[in-house]
């Protein structure tokens, strides 16, 4: 599902302190890192995250009132005009680690998917993928609305869409999930609340999903005589087998939390208003383990996935595995353990 050309971002993130050019060794079909220390991302101001992202502030935070990695956006992938004057994807920074949190920020439309909000979500994935986002070690992903996550795509606005603006936007949604999907470090969904259509086809791209016990998830395209448009066709299945993703989505069933869990679309269930909390202690966990490593294993299973057979897995596995060898932090790692202390690794 998830190609080594959507990951090759992994390797490129390791860069000369001086220079800040990144490169790529492969030597022999093994994949080796260089041995220098990752680029620190620019300086931005760092908003204190609370543990919860009920904050009634952010409802109606203006894009100026901080500093978040996008500098600006640009619609030029969509047709239609844009208006900037709400900031509608927030990315702010954890003060007490390279967590991350991209938090949907269109309460007033329960997070529907615009123009607006896929354009700035577009530029934030950008900033990512790139060298600024070299030291970010996980990703949370979630909503300001305790009550909504995401109820997908913008049907409003999508009712003022010619045929031709309606499927161009939809290919540019389909596209950004997949990026979002395939970041090079780990993505973890808070889900509070609905997460209908495309708001569940996002949160199914996380490579772990959490939800509060009163969260509602479903994919309801086809009782508007449409069908998932943004990756729902194909993540459903492969999280819950082909029959009962046909069920699903045939019968535009919406399921409870617990259901979901026990499908195996969600990992975590927890009570109400606590799903960001068990987020975060998840991406503590990550994050304080070796960065490259976690990013190898990350694409050793997606790229492994899209194997027919074990022995052409086992092939991936051993690449990815070399890869993280020549390391300084497995050094780092092997004399932590041997000198009985906590590692501290530094990604290179």
């Amino acid at each position: 599902m998830k190609s080594r050309q959507a990951y090759s971002s992994l390797f490129n993130s390791v860069s000369k302190q001086k220079s800040n050019a990144r490169r790529k060794i492969n030597v022999g079909g093994i994949v080796k890192l260089s041995s220098c220390r990752l680029i620190d991302p620019y300086q931005y101001e760092r908003s204190e995250l609370r543990e919860s992202c009920q904050r009634q502030n952010l409802l109606r935070r203006n894009k100026h009132s901080f500093r978040s990695f996008t500098k600006g956006t640009s619609s030029q992938s969509i047709k239609g005009d844009v208006d900037n004057t709400l900031q509608e994807v927030l990315l702010e920074h954890c003060h007490e680690s390279d967590i991350v949190t991209l938090t949907f920020n269109r309460a007033q439309r329960a997070n529907a998917m615009g123009r607006v909000m896929l354009s700035q979500l577009q530029d934030i994935l950008k900033e990512l993928s790139g060298p600024r986002g070299n030291k970010i070690r996980c990703v949370i992903l979630t909503s300001c609305n305790p009550k909504v996550f995401s109820a997908g795509a913008d049907l409003k606005e999508r009712s003022t869409m010619s045929r031709e603006e309606a499927s161009t936007f939809v290919s540019s949604l389909r596209d950004c999930f997949y990026e979002l999907g395939h970041l090079p470090m780990p993505l973890i969904a808070c889900i509070e609340g609905a997460a209908m259509g495309g708001g569940l086809e996002i949160a199914m791209t996380a490579d772990i999903i959490i939800c509060g016990d009163k969260a509602r998830l479903g994919l309801p395209e086809t009782s508007l005589a449409i069908i998932p448009g943004a990756g729902g066709t194909q993540l459903l299945p492969r999280l819950v087998g082909e029959a009962r993703a046909k069920e699903l989505i045939f019968s535009a069933r919406k399921l409870d939390a617990k259901t979901a869990e026990s499908y195996g679309i969600v990992q975590h269930v927890t009570p109400e208003g606590e799903a960001y909390t068990r987020a975060k202690e998840i991406a503590l966990e990550v994050a304080r383990n070796g960065p490259l490593a976690v990013r190898a294993a990350k694409m050793a299973i997606a790229e492994g996935m899209d194997c027919s057979k074990l022995e052409d897995g086992m092939k991936v596995e051993r690449k990815w595995y070399e890869a993280v060898i020549p390391t300084d932090d497995r050094l780092e790692g092997l004399a932590a353990f041997k000198e009985r202390r906590v590692p501290e690794y530094e990604g290179k």
